[in-house]
């Protein structure tokens, strides 16, 4: 079978020819793909038409509010309920099913009270003691004792069966469950009769093991809160550092390239080993006690990560997966030795580049606004839009033999029908909102358009960052003498350039990305719906298609980021541009080898550095480590939430730089395999390249090429 190296290079189309005329991207230009581009504007504009129609038919006070059992909001100011802003469910233990606290909806009736109860009480004891004054603002308005019996009362739920002592959680009433001896209970109760009917412990627990989900959840939650609150100061400190440190790498590698890529690849290797060292010492110190011995399973799930770090076996975990990494890179490096000179001096020239238009490292600032933008016009069109249509009201019978359970139900009318006569106890309580129109009807669809155009949007949004830097680095690289022929303000000349011409194109591009993240993001629902499916062979099909969905996109990604790179220098169409760079890529697949993983992973570790070594400093810092910050550092719940918050940070920040060095290495490597083509490095014809770059990049190719053909 022939090789990829031993197909001729004519087969991928004929190399670039001379051009005296040539100098860097193309200034007379003409527009591309003008078909997409007025596609892209309709689009946008329906968009602005979705989000109108969504505003209009939509209400947010839907979502901020609750809704009692009559559709009414409750804590809305100039109405009836504007004291009133928590709602208080009757029978908290018709609630019990996940899937219907989800929604916080429950099949029982909801009413708008100012505060929740703080005391125990059954409807049979409160009518016959002083203690009905207090009991009855949690009755519906208007109900008087004695005109039902007890039995119609509770059947009718024109008074809760009881109150318990609730806290508000989401402007809702929660029972305040206590655990004892194990069990939880509310009132130092477990089992409650109400008079009427008798409720099972079983019902009871049920019904508290989901309510005390959320507790629990609402109680983390708020602890985090506060450790955010108590350490921002110190996390945005953080963040700076790893914001100085990335740019400093940046800086530093137009001079010292060489020794800051060892640097990285020391870095590295110390920090992972340093991390090994303190995991085994952890290991052996804790190995000794016989309470730090117990496997993780037997510790159960906890929020608080401390626990875990008081195991033997975590470290010992932790340990074997350094020794993992390590072992990895180690290998990854022998085999990329006799490569890393070429990636050095692609990435001094990278860093020349960078420090010539330093306006560069700025431009992440506009791509950070647009998706701010994109984000928040999106989100704010899914509220109005989940927000849309009038109260639904539905029948909600006593018991579970009524024909008419979840038929539609107008509550002014309700009581002159025939249904309360039929199911004795029904009532007509709302249940969400929506309608019967042909826009109500299509919500799923407008969501899912809203959700497409957003993915398109934010693509199209990274497509013109990488063609404006594209633009701006080949400006650099096709200038003969550097920086005097650098034309002025290169970055803002290629952002207008791809503006003015090439919307069309990054359009295009974009829509092919946006096509295959849609279909991603189904399968990936599909999957999760078919996840409890006892159809293999279902679930084996979903499984092999986001399998190749996943390449197709990466696949895209690449073919577009090199499109980007030929529009912004040519200005010719997407479609000519992605066939171009195909072919000069497939012309120079060797040093496309050479360079292309070595750089990227280089890149990689330097985005590890930067992340890692904040890391580990917040880590000494938030454990009291660090003599002299002691009594700096706050007071906090989960040490672990800063500590994730800053690494996850830093890392993003690292990104955000060297993506744009990456861009830059890639335009500069697409520019230097044209410079190839057209040049032959005669006083007429001379490369745009440095002499140092080129004798490099000359003799790492033939060595790859004697290691392909042996």
């Amino acid at each position: 079978m022939a090789r990829i190296t031993d197909i001729p290079t004519s087969y991928y189309g004929e190399p670039r020819r001379f051009d005296p005329n040539f100098r860097g991207p193309v200034q007379n230009r003409s527009c591309t793909d003008v078909v997409c581009c007025v596609i892209f504007v309709i689009v946008i504009l329906g968009y602005i038409v979705l989000g109108t129609v969504a505003w209009i038919h939509g209400d947010p006070r839907k979502i901020v509010y609750p809704t009692d059992s009559q559709g009414q909001f409750c804590g809305q100011q100039n109405t009836s309920n504007a004291n009133k802003a928590i709602l208080f469910y009757f029978n908290m233990l018709k609630c019990a099913n996940p899937a219907v606290l989800i929604n916080l909806q429950c099949p029982t009736t909801q009413l708008c009270v100012s505060k929740c109860p703080d005391r125990f009480a059954t409807f049979l004891d409160a009518r016959n003691t002083i203690n009905w004054g207090y009991y009855k603002q949690f009755c519906k308005p208007g109900f008087e004792i004695g005109s039902k019996s007890v039995a119609e009362v509770i059947r009718d739920e024109d008074c809760p069966p009881m109150i318990v002592p609730s806290k508000p959680f989401l402007q809702r009433c929660f029972p305040d469950f206590i655990r004892r001896d194990g069990i939880l209970t509310v009132a130092n109760q477990t089992i409650f009769k109400d008079g009427v009917n008798n409720r099972s412990v079983n019902d009871l627990r049920d019904a508290a093991k989901s309510i005390a989900s959320l507790l629990n959840a609402k109680e983390v939650g708020m602890k985090i809160f506060e450790d955010y609150a108590n350490s921002w100061i110190w996390i945005l400190i953080g963040l700076v550092i790893s914001m100085v440190i990335s740019l400093l790498f940046i800086l530093l590698l137009r001079f010292t390239a060489g020794m800051i890529v060892w640097l990285i690849i020391c870095g590295v290797f110390t920090a992972v080993s340093y991390g090994i060292w303190y995991c085994y010492w952890e290991y052996h110190t804790l190995n000794k006690m016989a309470d730090a011995n117990s496997t993780i399973s037997d510790i159960g799930f906890h929020t608080d990560i401390s626990i875990y770090l008081q195991h033997s076996q975590t470290w010992l975990i932790f340990m074997i997966s350094l020794c993992v990494i390590d072992a990895l890179v180690l290998i990854v490096l022998i085999f990329l030795r006799s490569r890393l000179k070429i990636a050095i001096a692609l990435l001094k020239e990278g860093s020349k580049a960078v420090s010539y238009i330093m306006s560069t490292l700025f431009y992440p600032l506009v791509t950070f606004f647009l998706l701010a933008i994109c984000i928040a016009y999106s989100a704010v069109t899914a509220v109005f839009l989940a927000s849309s249509g009038h109260a639904v009201y539905k029948v909600a019978p006593a018991d579970d033999q009524c024909m008419y359970a979840n038929l539609t139900c107008n509550p002014k009318t309700f009581s002159q029908t025939n249904i309360t006569n039929t199911c004795p106890g029904s009532q007509c309580m709302f249940a969400f909102y929506g309608g019967e129109s042909v826009y109500h009807r299509y919500i799923l669809v407008l969501h899912l358009c809203n959700l497409f155009v957003f993915l398109w949007l934010v693509n199209f949004t990274l497509a013109l960052g990488q063609c404006t830097l594209a633009g701006a680095f080949a400006s650099y690289y096709w200038a003969l003498k550097k920086p005097k022929d650098i034309p002025s303000c290169p970055l803002y000349a290629s952002f207008s350039r791809a503006i003015r011409y090439h919307t069309g194109s990054l359009a295009f591009g974009s829509l092919i990305l946006a096509l295959a993240q849609m279909v991603r993001i189904v399968l990936e629902y599909l999957d999760h719906k078919l996840k409890g499916s006892q159809n293999a062979s279902a679930r084996f099909l979903i499984c092999c298609l986001k399998g190749c969905f996943w390449c197709l996109e990466h696949f895209i990604r690449f073919i577009n980021r090199n499109a980007y790179i030929m529009i912004a220098i040519y200005g010719k169409n997407f479609c000519t541009s992605s066939k171009d760079a195909f072919f000069l890529l497939m012309r120079n697949v060797v040093r496309v080898a050479i360079l292309d993983k070595v750089t990227d992973f280089l890149l990689f570790l330097g985005k590890l550095l930067v992340s890692g070594g904040v890391g580990v400093l917040a880590f000494f810092f938030f454990s009291h480590k660090i003599p002299g910050f002691k009594e700096e550092v706050p007071s906090l719940n989960y040490s672990w939430v800063p500590l994730v918050t800053v690494i996850f940070g830093a890392y993003m920040i690292a990104n955000g730089f060297f993506n744009i060095y990456a861009m830059c290495v890639d335009t500069l490597f697409l520019c230097f395999c044209e410079d190839l083509e057209r040049n032959d490095g005669s006083s007429s014809r001379p490369y745009y390249m440095s002499p140092g770059l080129h004798k490099i990049l000359r003799k790492g190719e033939e060595r790859a090429k004697s290691c392909a053909s042996s």
